[in-house]
Order: structure tokens, then C-alpha cells, then sequence
């Protein structure tokens, strides 16, 4: 049962192929691409025309790759960017037409309660059913934070309208980042959570594509002083210095220090330190869709 999930967000259009496996899911493919929405949007959200069409056929060429591998059906989501779009729905027309997919934009919800079960079921050890979890699901434009168990599922969520494109957007213009404009961004990151009151879980995930890569200069655990000690290193080395030492692109190094300035309010928001995920949001879509062709979770 190979499946897959084309995700849109605001900072990378990625695909997902896999198949049930040990863990929940076994990757059979995986792609990524920094279409970078955000880039091309106007003061009031829209999306310019060029950066649709680019969109559109980073989806279709996604879709054809999927569909190579044996996926029938391949799932379309979007996220912050594309939600807050006035023309989202042109770019919805135009995956129909050109990729001949239906592009189904998420909800904040709807985004909070498929990252936490992306993150909560591929856990290799999941641990008593009934101990509470959080997730933080860091985006490009907002970020879910959850609260639940494996047993009930969701009790608690909230989505905060900032992310790693977000910060580094407004605020990046020196390679390497200064100290000021890191301020700037702790600064925009703290007035974001100001208002967020969550329960405090006994286990806190960080995912997304920016809290993955961290995982190569931080480790699997975010807690305070690897946090300081990621953001230093952006301080005094320039992005493609770092990129190259660490493996990474140099797009999401540019997008990292965004990333931990949320990460630092997320995991004080959750009294918690934080262990990057081995899934997210894609996985708890394509776990979804296999429960449902089993006809139920755990059929």
C-alpha cells in the first residue's frame, strides 16, 4: 500500500512516498523543494502569478514522480502561506487542472491535529498510552503547538502566527546573522507567544523541515543551552560556511535562525525541552489515509 502526500508551505513544496512499515511508515521516497511563497507575496497575502505557476509545476512534477512509484491516489495539502492567501484559490484551480490533484487547504486545526499524530505514531518508543505529549510544529509562516495522548488524541492546541519565514523575512539582512537582528527576531517571537497559556506535556516534539535539519548542529534534544549554542554558531559563521560543515542547504540556514528564535518561546511555552520528531505532518496524513483504506486505526 504505497502512498503519498505533496505538502505546500510557506517555505518548501515536499513530497512524502511510503508504505506501512515497523514504525508506522517505511520512506520510499522523499523530495523537497524551497519555493519560498512568502517571497512573492503582496502586502495583502496574494501570491504573485509567476511564483503560482512555479508552484503549480514543482506539484505536477511531485505527482508524476508519486504516481511512478505506484500511488493511485496522492494526497495535496497546504499550510499558512496559501491560507492566508485572497487568491488561494486560483492556485487550488490550477493544481485540479495541470497536476490533477485536489489541493485541500488545512485549517490551523486541522494542520495541529495531523502533526500531532504524525509525530505522537512513529515515536519509537511510545510509552504509556495515557502520558500527556506535546508538538510543535513549526512552520514557515505560523506555528501548532499540541497537547494529547496516543490514547485520546488531541485535548489542547494553538496556532501562533509566526515561523521561521516570518522572522527571517522581517528581520535577516546580514551574513552571518548579528546580534541585533537575532534580538529583533527573540523579540518578535516572545510577542507572538505572549498570550499562549499551554499545559505543560511530560514529552515535547519538535517538527518541520527547520527542526529537522537542527538535528545536524544541535542533536536530536532542543533544550536551552543547545538552542543558544545553534544560534552562536549562526552568529559567527556565514550560512554557506555552515551549510557546507553541516550538510544542510543553504536556503534552511538562512531560515534557522527564525526556526530557533520559535523554538526558544515554544519549548518555554511547553516548560519543556524539545526532541526533534521522526514524523510530522505528511506522516499523519498518509497514516490517515491507511487507517482509512483499512477501514479503521489498527484494522
Amino acid at each position: 500500500m504505497v502512498c503519498a502526500c505533496i505538502d505546500i508551505g510557506t517555505n518548501t513544496t515536499r513530497l512524502l512516498v511510503a508504505e506501512p512499515g515497523r514504525d508506522g511508515l517505511r520512506e520510499v521516497l522523499a523530495q523537497r523543494v524551497f519555493t519560498r511563497v512568502r517571497d512573492a507575496q503582496g502586502a495583502d497575502g496574494t501570491i504573485a502569478a509567476e511564483k503560482l505557476a512555479e508552484v503549480v509545476g514543482v506539484v505536477a512534477a511531485q505527482a508524476r514522480a508519486a504516481r511512478g512509484l505506484g500511488c493511485a491516489v496522492v494526497h495535496a495539502v497546504a499550510t499558512a502561506a496559501i491560507r492566508d492567501a485572497p487568491n488561494r484559490g486560483d492556485l487550488v484551480a490550477a493544481v485540479r487542472r495541470v497536476a490533477h490533484l485536489e489541493l485541500e487547504v488545512l485549517t490551523p486545526e486541522e494542520e495541529a491535529r495531523l502533526a500531532f499524530c504524525g509525530a505522537t505514531r512513529t515515536l519509537r518508543d511510545g510509552g504509556a498510552v495515557d502520558r500527556a505529549i506535546g508538538v510543535v510544529d513549526l512552520g514557515g509562516g505560523s506555528t501548532e503547538l499540541v497537547v494529547g495522548t496516543a490514547r485520546d488524541g488531541v485535548s489542547w492546541w494553538a496556532s501562533v502566527p509566526v515561523g521561521s519565514g516570518t522572522l527571517v523575512d522581517a528581520h535577516l539582512r546580514a551574513d552571518p546573522l548579528t546580534l541585533a537582528e537575532l534580538d529583533a527576531m527573540r523579540a518578535q517571537a516572545a510577542g507572538a507567544f505572549a498570550r499562549v497559556d499551554a499545559p505543560s506535556p511530560a514529552l515535547a516534539l519538535a517538527v518541520g523541515g527547520s527542526a529537522t535539519s537542527l538535528r545536524r548542529l544541535c542533536g536530536a534534544r532542543l533544550d536551552p543551552a543547545s538552542l543558544r549554542a545553534a544560534l552562536d554558531l549562526l552568529t559567527r559563521a556565514p550560512a554557506a560556511e555552515v551549510a557546507r560543515t553541516h550538510d544542510l542547504d543553504v536556503e534552511r540556514v538562512r531560515l534557522l535562525p527564525g526556526a530557533l528564535a520559535v523554538l526558544e518561546r515554544a519549548s518555554a511555552a511547553f516548560a519543556a525541552p524539545l526532541t526533534v520528531a521522526r514524523g510530522g505532518l505528511r506522516e499523519g496524513i498518509l497514516l490517515e489515509a491507511i487507517d482509512e483504506a483499512r477501514g479503521g486505526r489498527g484494522a
